[in-house]
C-alpha cells in the first residue's frame, strides 16, 4: 500500500497530531509488517526540523520474550528503553498486529509484571504527561477481518476516518467541554446499566486528532469514590490477548466489588487484581467519531464509535486526575444507539443523549450527520 494516503496520514500526524518543532526528538515504535508509514513519517519529521528514532517490534517476538523473560531481564529491558523516551518530545506508536490473540497464553502473571515494570514507568508515567504523543493501527488483513470487510473496503474506511476534518470536530466538542467542566452527577441507563458518579472539579479534554488516529472523544474521570450501581458493556473488549464479552460491572463506593463476563471471569478479576488502582475507575469518556459504527475488537476504533461511552477501570490520565494510580488503564465500551440497545446519558438530572443521539440544542453539532 504505497500511495498518496500514506502522505497524506503522514503529513496530518507529524504537523497537527505532534506538532513536530526544530531539533524535536521523535520515537516511532513500528509495529507493522509495512514500512510505508513508518518511512514516510521519518522524512516528514526531518523536514521539520526533527530527528526521528525508530524501533520495530513484532508480538510474535513479544511473546516469546515474555513468556521467558526473567524479573532481571524486565527490569534491564524498561531502564533502557525508559532512558530513551525521557530524551524524546515526540512518540508516534504504529500498530498492525495480524494475530489480536498472539498474547493469549501469556502467563497472566507476566502480564501483571510487564504492566508493572515496563508499560507503567515508561508510558504511563513519562511518555503521557511528559511528550506529544499520538497511537494508530497501520491497515492489514486481520484488521479487515475483524471489521467483517474486505481488504480494500477497510483501507478506504481506515483513510477516510483517519484523514476526516479533525479541526471542524474540535470545534464542535467545545460546547461538551464546557458541559463537562460544570457537571457534577452523571447517570448512565441502558439495559443492564444504571450508574451514578461525580465528575465535579476533575475537568475535561477534547480528543480530535492530537493523541489518537483514528479519534473523537470528550473524556474526565469520576470522583475516585463516588461510583456506584451496575454497567454492563455490550462491546467485545481485547485485554492481554483475550477477547471479553459481556462485562458486568457492579460498584460500590468507587470499587469493583463484583464482575463477570460470559467467559474467563477467573482472567478477569486477574485483571482487576493487578494492583489496588485497578478495581477503581480512572476515565469517562464519550465517542462521537461518525464513521465508527460497528466494534471491530481493537480499542482504539472502538472507545470513539458514535453514540457510544467508555467507562475504563484503571489509571487515571494526568490531564483528568482523580488520584487513582495503577498500571491497568481498559477502555471498556458500551454502545447506546437503538441497534445496540438504546440508553441514556443525565447530567446533573438532565438528559443530554438519548440512544446515542445528543438531544440539547449546544451539543447536537457532535450528531453524526453534522460532522460528516
Amino acid at each position: 500500500m504505497h500511495d498518496s494516503r500514506i502522505t497524506k496520514i503522514a503529513e496530518l500526524i507529524v504537523s497537527y497530531s505532534i506538532d513536530v518543532r526544530e531539533g524535536d526528538n521523535v520515537w516511532i515504535d513500528n509495529n507493522t509488517s509495512d514500512p510505508a508509514l513508518a518511512l514516510e513519517l521519518m522524512r516528514c519529521i526531518a523536514e521539520r526540523g526533527g530527528k526521528p528514532y525508530v524501533k520495530t517490534g513484532n508480538q510474535r517476538i513479544t511473546r516469546q520474550l515474555l513468556k521467558y523473560a526473567t524479573e532481571d531481564q524486565l527490569r534491564l529491558w524498561a531502564e533502557n528503553d525508559l532512558a530513551l523516551m525521557k530524551q524524546m518530545q515526540g512518540y508516534i506508536a504504529l500498530s498492525g498486529s495480524e494475530n489480536i490473540s498472539e498474547l493469549s497464553d501469556v502467563p497472566a502473571e507476566r502480564m501483571q509484571l510487564y504492566r508493572k515494570l515496563y508499560l507503567k514507568p515508561i508510558h504511563f508515567d513519562v511518555r503521557l504527561p511528559n511528550t506529544k504523543w499520538v497511537l494508530l493501527r497501520y491497515p492489514n488483513s486481520a484488521m479487515a477481518q475483524l471489521a467483517n470487510m474486505s481488504t480494500e473496503a477497510f483501507e478506504n474506511f481506515y483513510f477516510d476516518v483517519c484523514t476526516m476534518d479533525y479541526a471542524r470536530m474540535d470545534r464542535a466538542q467545545d460546547a461538551l467541554k464546557a458541559l463537562m467542566d460544570r457537571t457534577d452527577q452523571v447517570r448512565l441507563v441502558g439495559p443492564g446499566t444504571d450508574l451514578t458518579f461525580s465528575i465535579k472539579g476533575i475537568g475535561s479534554v477534547k480528543c480530535s486528532g492530537q493523541n489518537n488516529l483514528p479519534d473523537g472523544e470528550v473524556f474526565t474521570a469520576p470522583v475516585r469514590d463516588s461510583v456506584n450501581g451496575v454497567i454492563t458493556y455490550n462491546t467485545p473488549s481485547p485485554y492481554g490477548g483475550y477477547v471479553y464479552e459481556n462485562v458486568r460491572l457492579e460498584f460500590s463506593q468507587g470499587r469493583i466489588v463484583q464482575a463477570s463476563a460470559a467467559a474467563n471471569n477467573d482472567g478477569l478479576n486477574q485483571i482487576f487484581d493487578t494492583d489496588e488502582g485497578a478495581r477503581y475507575a480512572g476515565e469517562f469518556a464519550i465517542g462521537v467519531n461518525p464513521y465508527i459504527l460497528q466494534p471491530m475488537k481493537d480499542i482504539l476504533f472502538d472507545e470513539k464509535i458514535a453514540g457510544s461511552f467508555h467507562f475504563t477501570p484503571g489509571m487515571c490520565i494526568d490531564s483528568t486526575p482523580n488520584g487513582n494510580h495503577s498500571s491497568v488503564h481498559w477502555d471498556l465500551v458500551n454502545i447506546q444507539r437503538p441497534d445496540y440497545g438504546g440508553g441514556e446519558i443525565w447530567f446533573d438530572g438532565r438528559l443530554i443523549r438519548k440512544d446515542g443521539l445528543f438531544v440539547v440544542p449546544e451539543l447536537e453539532p457532535l450528531n453524526p450527520d453534522n460532522l460528516k
